[in-house]
C-alpha cells in the first residue's frame, strides 16, 4: 500500500543543514495498522506529513497505491488526499455547530454526494464506531472519547485507501485511550483498512501490528506485535487472578 524509498527531508537553518529525515525506507501493507513512534523532534510528524502529501521530500520516493506522490503537483495532491486519505486528529477537529451525522457527512459533500446518500453513509459509520445513540448530539455535547469516535467515523466515510492518525489519543484519559485504540484495531481487521498512526508513546504504539521506531530522522528498528498472543496472555493473567481468589475492588 505504501512504499517509502531513501526518503530525505533537509531544512536550511542559517548556513547549516538540518536532516529531519535522513534516508528512510519501509513498506506498509494493505490491512495493516502501523505506528510511527519516536520522541519529539525525531522526524515522525515530518514523515506523516510527507506520506499524506502535505510536505514534499528533499529526495526519495513515496509510492501509495501505485502512485508516486512525490511527483504530484499541489492540485493533484489535494485531489489525491480527497479521494484516498482519511485523517484522525488529536484535537478531533469537529465543527461544534454540527451534530455527529453532519460532521461525518461533511467530507462527502465536497465530493458532490447527495445529502440523502451522505447522511445514510454517515449513520452507517456512526453505528460502526458505537455511537448509535449520539447521532443527533452536537460536538460540544459529547465527551472527548465520543468526539474522537466521530472523528474515526468521518475518516472512514470517505472510503480511504489509508487513514493517518496523528496522536489520536493525545487528549484522552487512559481508559478512553484503550477503548479508542481497540476500536482502531477492530476497524483495521474488519474493514481491511490500512492505518498509520504517529505517537511518542511506546504503550500506545503497541496496539499497532508493527512499530517503526524513529530517532534523529532514521528508523532504527521495526517491531511486530502479535495481538492474539497478547490478548491470550492478558486473559490467562485474569484467569489466574480469579483462580487465586483475587477480588477486584
Amino acid at each position: 500500500m505504501i512504499q517509502v524509498k531513501n526518503l530525505y527531508k533537509v531544512y536550511k537553518v542559517g548556513n547549516s543543514k538540518v536532516y529531519a529525515l535522513n534516508g528512510v525506507d519501509f513498506t506498509i501493507y494493505k490491512g495493516e495498522f502501523c505506528a510511527i513512534v519516536g520522541p519529539s523532534g525525531s522526524g515522525k510528524s515530518t514523515l506523516l506529513n510527507m506520506l499524506a502529501g502535505l510536505e514534499k521530500p528533499s529526495k526519495g520516493e513515496i509510492v501509495i497505491g501505485g502512485s508516486h506522490i512525490e511527483k504530484l503537483s499541489e492540485n493533484q495532491l489535494v485531489s489525491f488526499r480527497r479521494k484516498h486519505v482519511g485523517f484522525i486528529f488529536q484535537s478531533y477537529n469537529l465543527l461544534q455547530t454540527m451534530n455527529a451525522v453532519e460532521n461525518v457527512a461533511l467530507p462527502l459533500s465536497f465530493r458532490g454526494v447527495t445529502k440523502k446518500a451522505r447522511n445514510e453513509k454517515a449513520k452507517e459509520y456512526i453505528k460502526l464506531v458505537g455511537l448509535e445513540k449520539q447521532m443527533k448530539h452536537m460536538a460540544n455535547e459529547m465527551s472527548g472519547g465520543q468526539q474522537q469516535r466521530v472523528g474515526i467515523a468521518r475518516a472512514l466515510a470517505v472510503d480511504p485507501k489509508i487513514i493517518f492518525a496523528d496522536e489520536p489519543t493525545g487528549n484522552l484519559d487512559s481508559k478512553t485511550t484503550r477503548e479508542i485504540l481497540n476500536l482502531m484495531q477492530k476497524i483495521v481487521r474488519e474493514q481491511n483498512q490500512t492505518l498509520v498512526m504517529v505517537t511518542h508513546d511506546n504503550y500506545i504504539a503497541k496496539f499497532a501490528d508493527r512499530q517503526f521506531h524513529i530517532v534523529d530522522g532514521k528508523i532504527f528498528k521495526i517491531e511486530e506485535q502479535h495481538h492474539e498472543e497478547q490478548h491470550h496472555e492478558e486473559q490467562q493473567h485474569e484467569d489466574t487472578k480469579e483462580d487465586m481468589g483475587y477480588e477486584e475492588g
